[in-house]
């Protein structure tokens, strides 16, 4: 998985490269800014004419840096120093010195329509202060001017902390990430300003952190060699037993949608648990499923049921009356094996918080934002503000694991982050969230352990969604769109 870094972490693996192994800040400068060029050069940017807007930091020396090179290539690279010549950092002031030695032209405004691409290297990842006074009239004055703008690490005014605009901030087409991606390259809306993010290795390497790894991780493909094995002489008994309560009247589709994602997902036997009232649906939509079906489920179905599943997964469609509370009661106090709990059993959990408490079995609890209100008590805006803090907060208080669905889902289990980033808003459409507890659940009968489960199911779900975005466009995709693709993406694999 893939290390997003906090500016303190950022900070600390600089300093160590730096200071303990010796490599000369100069050298890590020169590296960020070949590498920034390269990445302008392979994207594609109009070089024709150039504007390097700098700051005093060594975010600013980078500009420096890069607009000598272009300046040696040939290129009419000119340069806007908007930082405080008192403030110069030590390495900044030299990258200055040498344009300056090259008789490089420096400009004391941005005319408009003169150039055909702007280097944004005021800030860096550091920033934690708002812009104001003259830097946020320069910030605005690149953001008007029509030219296309390439960002040094991180568009100046957004927080590397957790993607925050600092009263304004750059808007980039494309941004060079340097050493590793901020917490800001991928938290809204700090991902939206920053465009397309691109790695750039400068040098700094996980070495840097010294064993004291960041918090916060992001999947990625090796998120497949996680996956189950599937043992050429396995049966459907090899490939686990899923369960999924799900479904009431009228609600016949949560069922289906939970149920089918987890038997595509790899699960050897999916057995469904509904009312009787589906029955019919079910068996015409989903016949490779074992139904369970009762009007008025009993307590020794339930039971019947766990018993017989190596992982269950209770919520989607389920309703929040009377039965279905006393169906969430029996599961949570008797269930042996590993439980995910969606939609109407988080519901009805927000009512009774102290039922975490029932049994000892693993947990995975996957609420939207709406749900997360209810059963964690702080408002949509401290979620929103502090999604990563208040969902590792919870998930050590309560002892599960949270996986806390948003544009960027946030699965945490108190201690471990991560930090999704497949996955899209074609996807904010009904039924989706009923489709990843399914496939949480199939990974989880299939023998993976919870946390993991968690992680892969996310990632792989997101992946499925952005399969259907580039086959039916975001506003038309629909769940069953997801069920769709998931197969091809679990064969990439």
């Amino acid at each position: 998985m893939e290390y997003l870094v906090s500016a303190e972490e950022m900070r600390r693996a600089d300093h160590c490269v730096i200071e303990e192994y010796g490599v000369p800040s100069l050298v890590l400068m020169e590296r960020a800014a070949l590498a920034s060029v390269e990445l302008m050069e392979r994207e594609g940017f109009d070089l024709s004419r150039v504007l390097v807007v700098s700051g005093s930091g060594n975010n600013g020396g980078d500009g420096f840096a890069m607009a000598r090179i272009l300046y040696l290539k040939g290129i009419e690279a000119e340069l806007w120093f908007v930082g405080n010549p008192d403030h110069l950092s030590k390495e900044a002031a030299l990258q200055k010195k040498i344009c300056e030695n090259y008789g490089m032209k420096f400009v004391r405004n941005l005319p408009a329509g003169e150039y055909t691409t702007i280097v944004d290297a005021v800030f860096g990842s550091g920033l934690s202060r708002e812009v104001k006074g003259s830097y946020r009239e320069v910030i605005e004055s690149i953001n008007r001017h029509p030219a296309k703008v390439f960002a040094v690490d991180i568009p100046s005014g957004i927080s590397s902390d957790d993607g925050s605009v600092q009263g304004t901030a750059v808007r980039a087409a494309v941004t060079g990430a340097l050493a590793f991606r901020k917490l800001g390259h991928v938290l809204y809306p700090g991902t939206e300003y920053a465009g397309r993010t691109f790695l750039l290795d400068i040098g700094i390497t996980k070495e840097g952190f010294k064993g004291q790894f960041p918090r916060v991780q992001a999947p990625d493909r090796g998120i497949f060699s996680l996956l189950p094995t599937r043992k050429a002489f396995g049966n459907k008994g090899t490939f686990g037993k899923a369960c999924l309560m799900a479904g009431s009247r009228n609600m016949a589709g949560a069922a289906y949608l939970s149920g089918k994602a987890a038997a595509i997902t790899g699960t050897g036997l999916v057995r469904v648990v509904t009312e009787g009232c589906n029955r019919e649906i079910l068996q015409t939509l989903f016949p490779e499923a074992v139904l369970t079906t009762e009007e008025m489920l009993s307590e020794e179905t339930l039971v019947n049921a766990l018993s017989w599943a190596d992982a269950a997964g209770i919520g989607p469609g389920l309703s929040t009356g009377e039965a279905a509370e006393k169906e969430l009661a029996c599961v949570l106090t008797q269930a042996k094996i590993p439980l995910v709990l969606d939609a109407d059993a988080l519901n009805i959990l927000s009512k009774h918080p102290d039922w975490l408490k029932k049994g000892d079995t693993p947990k995975i609890l996957t609420p939207h934002m709406g749900e997360m209100v209810r059963l964690s008590g702080h408002s949509m805006e401290e979620l929103k503000q502090k999604p990563l803090e208040l969902a590792a907060a919870y998930a050590k208080e309560h002892e599960v694991i949270l996986v806390l669905k948003d544009a960027r889902t946030v699965v945490t289990d108190g201690e471990r982050i991560v930090l999704n980033t497949t996955g899209n808003n074609g996807m904010a459409t009904g039924g989706s969230g009923d489709v990843l507890t399914g496939i949480i659940t199939g990974l989880l009968a299939q023998g993976m352990a919870p946390f993991e489960a968690a992680v892969s199911g996310v990632y792989l779900h997101g992946l499925a969604g952005d399969r259907a975005a580039e086959n039916t466009g975001v506003r038309g995709m629909l769940s069953t769109d997801l069920l769709k693709e998931l197969p091809g993406v679990l064969k990439e694999g």
